[in-house]
């Protein structure tokens, strides 16, 4: 839709500087798909021309301004087995994939929504968050950095630059899990395990309201899912059908892995 408060648009500094009632951009496909009354101006990002991908010997660095589409595309193609689980966290996002090309890995982490696709995906493969501010760069886990519905650790003037993964993490396998009320319907949940030793770790999404990490050995894990809470409560699924199916999830990916 039409921004009609919207007066200017102008390519982000490199000093990162903003203005009031400015607002960073984009991909912009959830900025603009309903109003936003507040916002004057649009600051936009991709003006600073973050590599998308970087690749040095022990991490993977994804540029905040990676569209979707491109993350699964060189996820694909990586050939790093953790990276597998890529397209199938990307589908579980409601939208056409004409959207992958515009809307962007570090809006639809910045969104913050309980099934945000992307968040599902670097927080259970273990990402940090590179955080850029008034204050310097700063680092978090991508579990840590969504805080709650449409909730995060920025700060005023703070902007999210990359997400780092390990490529000791991506070296292994990884196994993801989605559910909802209808087969294309918005997700219920999401489940991204991977194993480390005689460990797994299980991240829950969408089915609780930020990202839950759970570290078990497997005879611990259904105490462990019995330890979150509180589950998510939408129209697109009650408390107890998530607890269950988010259950199922986990048992099945402990399988696949073990």
């Amino acid at each position: 839709m039409d921004l009609h408060t919207v007066e200017t648009f102008r390519p982000a500094a490199p000093d990162l500087a903003i203005g009031a009632g400015e607002a960073w951009v984009a991909g912009g496909t959830w900025l603009f798909s309903e109003p936003q009354p507040g916002v004057r101006g649009l600051v936009d990002l991709t003006a600073l021309g973050w590599p998308a991908w970087e690749r040095s010997e022990s991490t993977l660095t994804i540029a905040a301004t990676c569209t979707i589409a491109e993350l699964v595309a060189r996820a694909e193609a990586s050939g790093l087995p953790a990276l597998a689980v890529a397209r199938s966290c990307a589908e579980s996002l409601v939208m056409s994939t004409k959207i992958w090309g515009a809307a962007t890995v570090g809006g639809n982490v910045c969104l913050a929504l309980p099934a945000g696709a992307m968040t599902s995906l670097l927080a259970g493969l273990g990402a940090t968050a590179v955080v850029l501010g008034p204050a310097g760069e700063r680092r978090q886990s991508v579990a840590s950095f969504v805080r709650g519905v449409r909730a995060t650790s920025l700060a005023p003037g703070e902007v999210l630059r990359a997400l780092e993964l390990d490529l000791d993490v991506l070296a292994r396998p990884a196994a993801c899990r989605r559910f909802s009320l209808t087969s294309m319907g918005r997700s219920g949940g999401v489940v991204v395990g991977r194993r480390v030793g005689d460990r797994f770790v299980l991240t829950i999404t969408g089915s609780t309201a930020r990202p839950w990490v759970l570290d078990v050995d497997p005879e611990a894990v259904d105490d462990a899912v019995d330890a979150v809470a509180p589950w998510y409560d939408d129209l697109h699924g009650a408390p107890d059908w998530r607890e269950a199916q988010t259950r199922r999830c986990v048992r099945e990916i402990v399988e696949e892995l073990s």
